[in-house]
């Protein structure tokens, strides 16, 4: 807080400057600026359909987010502010002043404009043109396009001078962005808006149709490479197919299958039929003794052929039977044999008789009809065996066909998926792109209104920006000063209390002995105020009689007026006062004083001066490079001020600065107080570190600090010490 107090108060001292500078610098600038034009503002706003969808015929379905849709703003916005696109209104605006179109033109030519002739115009506008048809910018390193640049520049049409009075924006969270320029002519400003909002849509326009034949060409295609790829792996597979004569592997499998499961099933029961007739053939052979097979196989001789024959073809019909896969015109033919051949056999039972005496007519028959089933039995078992076989090789050469065709309709199965993807984004993109939505002008600008004067606003802006840099030029003037001007400062420095402050006088005021009394001067009314409140911390520091030194850091602080009127201070309360100079260096108070008695006379005579209440007796100095003890030993010295202190209330001796250390130091040696005194306006160095660190070691004996020159400080009294740190 103390520092914003003392900055404040340099501010105080300085109110002329702080007063002078921004009155200057608003007269300068008020009449800079009375002469500025008005100016003009015109308005525009253009639709995007980014937001507002109703123009659209098709919609996408889900609706884009705010971010995104912010995102597209931000960079139809950065596009118009482009370079590229500024350039073509210029090309337009220098065109009109080429072409002197008067309703197009409202800026006086420059001085290249108006010294080109109609050469160098035609080629120019020639130029230009197709500058402006290509978009493209003007190539500096060429002369001829340099020169045209530097005319657009000079009259106020370059991207750069058009950029700074552009303001484009998007209202709020809508659909639109507004465009506003401002100008000194009314319609120029409307003009420059116009040929922007068309330049833009224009180029926006031919991108968005440029880029939507791109997408439609390149999914078109991508398409068609997707649909070769699926016709080219259908004709494969059609190509295997024919060339393995597959129709339908499955079905093919499945017939098969179900005609060895049939096969396998008449196998068995031909199996179970030759085990069944064997059985019962040898049971019947059991029981005709061998006497009577004789008879009967002699009596059945002819007929028997006639058996074999027929047994003979019903074989052979028999495995066409199984071959056909059983067929059932075969089997009737079968059917129809058996007939036959069991009409045989009865005609054979009846036309032979057999032994009358022995009745087994009917196990011969039985038994001639087991013969023929059983030998059918056996032939079928081979038969079906063999088409088993054959079935099963037909099965096995089925089972690589259909890993490949499973290879070929599974990329088939890919082929068609991707190209299903492909023709689904093409049509998507045709759709969505028959029916682009184009950024449309809905506002035109219209010539600008006169807008208010902004000169009282820069002559105001112009004395407080002159203020302000004078105030942070003074501030960074007090934070780089590090010298020391109030006593609160220069007890935070040294550690140890300010006694009081002087302030400063002029060099003709007179603060002799004689001339403290006479001297009615304001300032030297308060520095007497002043020194008397130190004279009271003094004179509380111990009781009298003491003797107090006066020293200082360096030469020129004041230290003699201080002396002289500390002397004054105590002889006012009617105090014996001696002062002693000390100063042999330099003896100010014995060159204000010449008829004193010098302290060397002093002690070599041992003659001790009056004392008188009220009065200031002083001992003098001669010049010299001497010091105190030089002029008698330590013991004699010491007696002498003994003496004096035996006489006097108050002796004050003025001893040298502390640069000169030792000369100082004895004197201090004698002391009761030490005062320093401390010019304000100084900085504390480096070196004066060590003075002062002696004079903090000396027990108690350094009083404290007194500041001399002092100016702008309010009168106050009282010891000022460093704030203690909670």
């Amino acid at each position: 807080m103390t520092e914003v107090v003392q900055f404040l108060k340099l501010l105080q001292r300085n109110k002329i400057t702080l007063i002078l500078v921004p009155l200057i610098t608003v007269i300068v600038c008020y009449f800079l600026v009375r002469r500025l034009p008005d100016t003009y503002e015109s308005h525009a706003r253009i639709a995007t359909g980014l937001v507002d969808k109703t123009d659209q015929v098709v919609t996408r379905a889900k609706d884009e987010q705010d971010q995104q849709i912010a995102r597209k703003f931000e960079s139809l916005i950065q596009v118009m502010r482009l370079k590229r696109t500024l350039d073509q209104v210029s090309y337009r605006l220098i065109l009109n002043d080429l072409k002197g179109l008067k309703d197009s033109t409202w800026r006086e030519p420059v001085r290249a404009l108006e010294e080109m002739n109609k050469g160098d115009r035609a080629k120019a506008i020639t130029l230009i043109t197709r500058k402006y048809q290509k978009r493209e910018e003007l190539f500096l390193w060429k002369p001829d396009e340099k020169k045209l640049n530097d005319i657009i520049v000079e009259m106020g049409y370059g991207a750069n001078t058009l950029r700074d009075k552009l303001v484009i924006y998007r209202t709020g969270v809508g659909d639109y962005i507004d465009i506003e320029f401002e100008a000194e002519h009314a319609d120029l400003s409307a003009y420059v808006i116009n040929t922007l909002a068309q330049e833009f849509i224009a180029d926006n326009s031919s991108r968005v149709v440029g880029n939507n034949k791109k997408t439609i060409d390149f999914l078109q295609s991508f398409m068609q490479q997707k649909l070769n790829a699926l016709n080219e792996r259908m004709n494969t597979l059609k190509n295997f197919k024919i060339q393995n004569r597959v129709l339908n592997l499955n079905e093919q499998a499945k017939s098969i299958y179900g005609q060895m499961a049939d096969f396998e099933t008449r196998r068995q029961i031909a199996q179970k039929d030759i085990i069944a007739y064997t059985a019962a053939i040898g049971n019947i052979d059991s029981r005709f003794n061998p006497t009577e097979r004789k008879y009967f196989e002699s009596a059945l001789t002819d007929i028997n052929q006639k058996i074999i024959a027929t047994k003979s073809n019903l074989k052979a019909l028999n495995e066409r039977y199984i071959l056909s896969n059983f067929d059932n015109r075969i089997k009737f033919s079968v059917d129809s044999l058996r007939s036959r051949l069991s009409e045989e056999i009865n005609e054979a039972t009846d036309k032979y008789a057999y032994n009358p005496m022995v009745v087994k007519q009917d196990l011969v028959t039985q038994k001639l009809s087991m013969e023929i089933s059983l030998e059918l039995a056996r032939n079928s078992v081979a038969s079906i065996q063999g088409e088993l076989d054959r079935l099963n090789r037909k099965f096995d050469g089925l089972v690589p066909n259909e890993a490949k065709i499973q290879e070929y309709e599974t990329s088939i199965d890919i082929a068609s998926k991707e190209y299903i993807e492909a023709l689904q984004r093409y049509n998507e993109a045709s759709l969505e792109f028959s029916f682009p939505v184009y950024l449309r002008l809905i506002e035109r600008a219209m010539p600008g209104e006169v807008q208010a004067s902004k000169k009282m606003v820069l002559v105001i802006l112009s004395g407080v920006i002159s203020f302000t840099f004078c105030v942070f030029v003074f501030f960074i003037l007090y934070y780089l000063d590090k010298s020391i001007r109030y006593p609160l400062q220069l007890a935070n420095e040294t550690g140890k209390p300010v006694l009081g402050y002087l302030n400063a006088l002029d060099k003709d005021s007179n603060l002799s002995l004689s001339g403290m009394n006479a001297s009615d001067d304001k300032a030297v009314r308060l520095y007497k105020n002043l020194v008397r409140s130190i004279r009271y911390e003094l004179d509380n520091e111990m009781s009298d009689p003491k003797i107090i030194a006066v020293t200082s850091l360096g030469y020129g602080v004041g230290k003699t007026p201080f002396v002289i009127a500390l002397a004054w201070a105590f002889s006012k309360i009617n105090k014996t006062v001696l002062i002693i100079d000390g100063n042999f260096a330099q003896p100010d108070i014995s060159k204000l004083n010449p008829e004193s008695t010098p302290f060397e006379n002093f002690v070599k005579s041992n003659n001790l001066p009056e004392a008188t209440p009220g009065q200031i007796t002083i001992l003098g100095a001669k010049t010299g490079d001497i010091s105190v003890l030089e002029l008698a030993d330590e013991k004699v010295i010491g007696e002498r001020l003994q003496a004096l202190k035996a006489r006097f209330d108050i002796i004050l001796i003025e001893t040298d600065s502390l640069r000169a250390m030792n000369r100082a130091k004895e004197w201090i040696t004698f002391s009761d107080l030490v005062v320093a005194v401390f010019a304000a306006g100084r900085s504390i160095g480096s070196e004066d570190q060590s003075k002062i660190q002696y004079l903090n070691g000396l027990n108690g004996k350094f009083a404290g600090w007194v500041l001399t020159n002092t100016e702008s400080i309010p009168e106050q009294a009282g010891k000022v010490a460093k704030p203690v740190e909670v």
